[in-house]
């Protein structure tokens, strides 16, 4: 299957040799990953007030 590299639109097999799938590169990917953490991307929806959430609860992840 081929798919096209978010960032630069570049064609990309979707397999498990392609490493940075679905991008076509490491740069590509960081660069998404840069657009992420600047929040130039972000999921639609209302912001979250930080007072709101649960304070003092320890998580444990499996």
């Amino acid at each position: 299957m081929k798919v096209n590299c978010p960032t630069c639109k570049k064609e990309v097999e979707w397999s498990k040799e392609s490493l940075h799938r679905p991008f076509c590169s490491k740069r590509c990917q960081l660069i998404d990953l840069g657009e992420w953490a600047s929040e130039e991307k972000r999921i639609k929806g209302e912001a979250v007030d930080a007072e709101n959430l649960p304070q003092n609860k320890t998580i444990y992840f499996d």
